[in-house]
């Protein structure tokens, strides 16, 4: 059974109990004013009758005279007078349980209904003269209302749960649309199009549950960029040392090759053997950041402390490079500064980006700044260097990707990448932006909670 049936059926149901317990209430409030307001008919013509029979003054056939003038008949109208030696021993032509002369005797005056006839019953002491008056009438135009009241109830009841449905029908249609939209756009979604994202309106549940889709959408598409390019680029950049080292071999097997030649040739070799491991390792590095973070350790890292150990490191692979790292636009808090990261990633990446920094401005003073802001964490790495061309920007994040003025300085490509893919893997992002022979400058954006 679909949602929409489901809330459909449920409406549905709701309806119907409310609507239920609502028409029981109307029905039980009818019942009672209906039979009160009879019984308040009935009681005025007891205290009349009694007032004819029991008074003192030789006024009786007044009484007489404007009861029949001014109050009408009842349908049936009846009237008993029990005399006080009479009282002990009733006996009336009609059947009226023992309770009901009991409930006189007690109270002086008691009710009974039996279907459309009504019974009011009254004590009454008076000159010597102990009686009860009883008066009995039909309530035709009462019952006939109850009777119509029910059957409007009946009919509006059903009436009410064909609407329900009808209602809870659209309602549920309503409701789901933008999640039908949300399925029709996930179903367009493929391995070739990953790149597609959902559209988010407002803050509601189906808006989260598209930034919830859009999100691993983006996690979808790190991995199958990272295996996509692990396979295109491996094949690629492992093939040219395999090349110099099969020609190197080559040149090292001749029989008529000298010594000189030969050991050029072995070092080559070997050059070219710790290239294709850095390759490798590199590839690899790249290949595992590109998974979703569960299978690495996760701690509470403070920044501040993490750039001191990137400094350290970074000296010790380029000793003449320059590191200052300002701390000045720190927060006074503490948890400010302190994100849950995997601390060894973390480091990888942000020393790719000093190293980088160190290496293409030839060791001038390097510049990292620290900041925090609106719960997120700022770390921007400056520097005096050859800057980026314009036109190779947009493609410095790609593997193997070398920006047109780096010819003159040893690298592979990975490392930025690299860097990326960790960043991200933190919910994070980079921003780059460089003056060619002038500066760059990366900022790393991590999100503090």
């Amino acid at each position: 059974m679909s949602i929409a049936r489901k809330i459909t059926l449920l409406f549905a149901i709701l309806s119907a109990i409310i609507i239920s317990l609502l028409s029981g209430f109307v029905w039980y409030f009818a019942n009672d004013f209906a039979f009160e307001d009879f019984y308040k008919r009935l009681e005025a013509r007891v205290n009349i009758a009694a007032e004819i029979r029991l008074a003192e003054d030789k006024n009786d056939n007044m009484y007489a005279k404007v009861r029949n003038q001014y109050l009408e008949r009842l349908p049936d109208e009846k009237e008993y007078v029990i005399e006080k030696g009479d009282i002990n021993n009733i006996k009336l032509d009609i059947e009226l349980p023992s309770s009901f002369y009991d409930k006189i005797k007690k109270l002086n005056v008691a009710r009974y209904r039996k279907e459309n006839h009504f019974y009011v019953g009254k004590y009454f002491t008076g000159n010597q003269q102990d009686r009860i008056i009883i008066v009995s009438a039909n309530d035709p135009f009462g019952f006939r209302e109850l009777k119509d009241l029910q059957k409007t109830l009946i009919a509006g009841f059903f009436l009410s749960i064909i609407m329900s449905f009808i209602v809870g029908w659209k309602f549920s249609n309503y409701m789901l649309n933008p999640l039908r939209k949300i399925i029709k756009s996930v179903k367009k979604i493929k391995a070739e199009n990953l790149h597609l994202r959902l559209d988010v309106y407002g803050t509601d549940e189906m808006a989260q549950l598209s930034q919830t889709f859009n999100n691993m959408l983006n996690r979808l598409e790190t991995a199958f960029e990272t295996q996509n390019n692990f396979i295109s680029n491996a094949s690629h950049e492992l093939r040219t040392p395999l090349t110099i080292i099969s020609g190197e071999v080559e040149l090292a097997m001749k029989s008529d090759a000298d010594g000189q030649d030969r050991y050029l040739a072995l070092a080559k070799i070997k050059d070219e053997s710790d290239r294709l491991e850095h390759i490798l390792t590199s590839l690899l590095g790249l290949a595992q950041t590109g998974f979703n973070g569960k299978n690495h350790p996760w701690e509470l890292v403070r920044i501040d402390e993490l750039l001191w150990d990137i400094k350290r490191t970074v000296t010790q692979v380029h000793p003449e490079s320059k590191i200052e790292i300002d701390f000045s636009k720190l927060p006074a808090d503490e948890d400010q500064i302190t994100i849950k990261a995997n601390i060894n990633l973390l480091k990888l990446a942000i020393a790719n980006i000093v190293s980088n920094a160190c290496k293409y401005s030839n060791n001038k003073p390097v510049f990292v700044t620290l900041e925090s802001k609106l719960n997120i964490l700022s770390i921007a790495v400056k520097d005096q260097g050859i800057g980026i061309p314009p036109g190779d920007v947009q493609h410095i994040f790609e593997p193997f990707y070398r920006a047109s003025n780096t010819s003159d300085f040893k690298g592979y490509g990975i490392g930025l990448p690299l860097s990326l893919n960790i960043v991200r893997l933190h919910r994070g992002s980079i921003a780059i932006s460089s003056i060619e022979n002038i500066t760059t400058e990366i900022k790393v954006l991590l999100p503090v909670n």
